[in-house]
């Protein structure tokens, strides 16, 4: 896809997108989750992440219960 279609798809310019492909700006958590919908991958392949990484405890999970 042309930088100008993935652009419209996510409502922000080509420019500001091209801000993001190339590094010069994180990319929000909103354009991630757009990109996943138009591509129909994970978060983590957006990211880069390698596949098959271990997920451990949330960190958050049981706080106010009395958990860690």
């Amino acid at each position: 896809m042309k930088q100008e279609a993935i652009a419209i798809h996510l409502g922000i310019t080509r420019q500001q997108y091209g801000l993001y492909e190339t590094g010069r700006r994180a990319f929000p958590v909103e354009v991630v989750v757009k990109l996943c919908e138009l591509y129909h991958v994970s978060a983590d392949y957006v990211l880069g992440l390698p596949e098959g990484l271990p997920y451990g405890k949330s960190k958050t999970r049981g706080r106010g219960q009395g958990g860690t």
